[in-house]
């Protein structure tokens, strides 16, 4: 059972007079709670197995309750006790949140009110969900992020267990920071009246879009002042050669793609993100500013290029909450494809964990190309940090196909 936050979760629980509804799945229990007339669903996911992990059977029961708040309106209640996608299922709980994602995404979208509440651990998937949430309760020790500690201290190249590094880490992540990010994120105290939280939190959304871009216009303020990009460069693949016959003009500006490509003798924007660097904060952003610029006309069609493997794992992302702007690349395409555009993600290269989730969650169609797609949950380094082993061989098409990660494979006559 989790220890975390226990006089939290009970408190939660007699403030709404939590019933379950059915037995445990896994990690999770939903029910329905009420706070007078106010009648919503609840899902708790505890720390009972795999660090909370949410795998096959939990992201499977977490949609179908998102699925029936979007259509019934009726608001949500998240309690996340969780380290995310549960990594020892592999491609089928990436396939399992991407669905997921996309429940909440449309969710979100949809005007559904939500409120997240905070247990020990919110990391990597499950902090998504808890962005997808207008509001959100932490915790005393609550932590909050992207990437868990372990990874960001491999990825910083110390010991996870080195006091300075989880002093800093702790500052970054815990509940004292996040509150400071956002007035969106409350701290919860003994005697905090979680009621009356919950009545604003689950507060009618009245243009959920609109929201959504506004929050979208003040994650930038939390950006440090940027360095000076490269200019632009007109991208030259073989790849795009065979894909557009027709011709492209797409150029490259520190790893985002812009552009427009001629497909079946129209013209359509594109957007990617390439390159060998994981994507921070500032990257996700400008992406997502791309996006949501689309949004104020709608094209008919939109392709994205996925060639990034990763998230980035370091305390600078963490530190303006990387999940946010993560969150904030999905929502902007979840935006455009309400709005009636075909969104199309081609993964080029390599792909996985949060970026390929917001990219692909919002996609009608994912395509890969033969040879060189690599979709994984998430790169070598980090699962081995996890499980104590990885596999680094590269997955086929059919696995793709069926954890339902990828609907068409490319060949383009590139590779013998």
């Amino acid at each position: 059972m989790s220890t975390a936050a226990p006089n939290l979760l009970e408190g939660l629980r007699n403030t709404v007079g939590f019933e379950p509804a059915g037995n445990a799945i896994g990690n999770l229990t939903p029910g329905r709670g009420r706070l007078g007339d106010l009648a919503f669903g609840i899902a708790i996911v505890e720390n009972r197995i795999a660090s909370g992990s949410l795998g096959q059977a939990e992201a499977a029961a977490l949609e179908e309750m998102l699925l029936v708040a979007t259509k019934s309106k009726a608001p949500i209640v998240l309690y996340l006790d969780s380290a995310g996608a549960r990594v020892s299922e592999a491609l089928l709980a990436l396939g399992a949140f991407r669905r997921l994602f996309a429940a909440g995404l449309a969710a979100a979208g949809a005007g559904v009110p939500m409120a997240a509440v905070l247990g020990r651990n919110c990391y990597g998937g499950s902090s998504l969900l808890a962005h997808l949430a207008s509001h959100r309760l932490f915790a005393p020790h609550s932590q909050l992020s992207m990437s868990g500690p372990a990874i960001l201290a491999q990825a910083a190249g110390v010991s996870a267990l080195d006091e300075v590094f989880r002093a800093m880490a702790e500052a970054t992540l815990g509940a004292a920071s996040r509150g400071k990010q956002s007035p969106a994120n409350a701290a919860w105290v003994p005697g905090f009246d979680v009621g009356a939280w919950l009545r604003e939190a689950l507060a009618p959304v009245p243009k959920p879009w609109t929201a959504l871009h506004h929050r979208h216009v003040a994650l930038k303020a939390r950006l440090p002042a940027p360095e000076p990009h490269r200019p632009a460069e007109p991208v030259r693949r073989r790849d795009f050669e065979k894909l557009y016959p027709g011709g492209y003009d797409v150029h490259d500006a520190s790893g985002l793609y812009t552009g427009h490509v001629t497909r079946e003798g129209r013209s359509v924007p594109v957007l990617g993100l390439v390159g060998r660097s994981t994507v921070g904060a500032e990257r996700a952003w400008r992406f997502a500013q791309a996006a949501w610029h689309h949004a104020r006309n709608p094209p008919p069609h939109l392709e994205l290029f996925l060639d990034c493997e990763s998230h980035a794992p370091r305390l600078e992302d963490e530190k303006v909450v990387l999940s946010e702007y993560i969150v904030d690349m999905g929502a902007a395409l979840a935006a455009l494809a309400t709005r009636g555009t075909i969104v199309e993600l081609t993964v080029i290269g390599r792909a996985g964990g949060s970026v390929y989730v917001a990219l692909s969650s919002p996609a009608t169609r994912v395509r890969t190309i033969y040879g060189a797609a690599d979709i994984q949950v998430l790169p070598g380094s980090a699962v081995a940090s996890i499980l104590g082993e990885s596999d680094e061989r590269r997955a086929a098409f059919e696995d793709y196909r069926r954890a339902g990660l990828a609907d068409e494979e490319l060949k383009l006559g590139l590779v013998p």
